[in-house]
């Protein structure tokens, strides 16, 4: 990898690392759900107007935006609204690597390496310990909806790669198109048919023009540009050279968190979280398989949040 492009990885990673300072400040506005129907709607609305659509099987494109789009945004936006810290949101997120790993062995029947195993169960062990440790000092629902979250993104990992684009950019836009309405609808259930449209007309007062910028971070920068960057990344370089940066986003994510909202993460959580990210490296750590997907079918690319 160049220079450039190096520094063009450490771009996109701080990018997504200071996405969860954008999430958080929207969520002190905006109901969950909603905003997160509204973080994919202004990104939906052009795409369908100007963006052809990806050849791929509709089955899959479903998958994508389901686990990637509505189940993760709906875990990891409730997860941080009912308490769990911003920083410690970027890193327990991480678990969508392994998740992936096993999800792609049980249902692609893809051969796992011993590495491999070794670290799912060192992620595993992490996973476990910072679960210990919010037990002791808090809630420990917050840190079980954010793995839902890591595992809904893994669920649509594999409809990302079963789709196998050659134009992986459009099919992440494409993405966006899925969980608008679905969001909105549970929006509509659980937070009521007025409270996001009430935030809404509201959002020039108080905390609103934040949430907005937090927004529109999330949408211009955390999506489109993150995303574009890791795609042309990704369109260059093999996805084990790659995709290792992402385990950086926590360390932006915590550092900003610590810096800008004073959350100071236990020693506790701290260690197994970086349990965590060695375990997820150790999965990702490239190395010849005896069984695995053909080699037409394009690794899925990580698309921030």
């Amino acid at each position: 990898m160049t220079t450039r492009d190096r520094l063009l990885g450490l771009t996109v990673v701080v990018l997504w690392g200071l996405n969860f300072l954008a999430i958080r400040a929207g969520l002190d506005h905006f109901p969950p759900f909603f905003f997160a129907a509204v973080r994919f709607l202004l990104i939906a609305i052009p795409v369908v107007l100007f963006v052809p659509r990806p050849q791929v099987p509709t089955t899959w494109l479903l998958l994508y935006g389901t686990g990637f789009g509505v189940g993760q945004f709906t875990f990891l936006f409730w997860a941080m609204h009912v308490g769990m810290p911003t920083g410690l949101a970027s890193l327990v997120l991480q678990s969508s690597a392994p998740f992936t790993v096993v999800l792609g062995a049980i249902l692609l029947r893809e051969r796992l390496r011993p590495v491999q195993v070794g670290g799912l169960l060192v992620a595993m062990s992490g996973m476990a310990l910072i679960g210990w440790d919010r037990s002791q000092h808090a809630a420990l629902l917050p840190v079980v909806l954010t793995l839902l979250a890591g595992l809904s993104w893994a669920l649509g990992n594999l409809g990302n790669r079963k789709a196998a684009s050659d134009q992986p950019m459009r099919l992440m836009l494409w993405m966006c198109v899925i969980p608008p309405l679905p969001m909105l609808a549970l929006s509509f259930a659980v937070e009521g048919p007025s409270s996001g449209w009430d935030a809404l007309t509201s959002s020039l007062h108080g905390n609103g023009p934040l949430a907005l910028a937090g927004l529109a971070y999330i949408v211009i920068l955390g999506t489109i540009a993150g995303s574009g960057l890791w795609t042309a990344l990704l369109s260059r370089y093999p996805a084990g050279t790659v995709a290792p940066l992402s385990l950086l986003v926590p360390v932006v994510g915590i550092g900003a968190a610590w810096l800008v909202l004073h959350e100071e993460p236990s020693a506790v959580s701290l260690i197994g979280g970086a349990v965590v990210i060695a375990g997820a490296a150790a999965t990702q750590m490239s190395g010849k398989a005896r069984q695995g997907p053909s080699p037409h079918v394009r690794p899925p690319a990580r698309v921030g949040v």
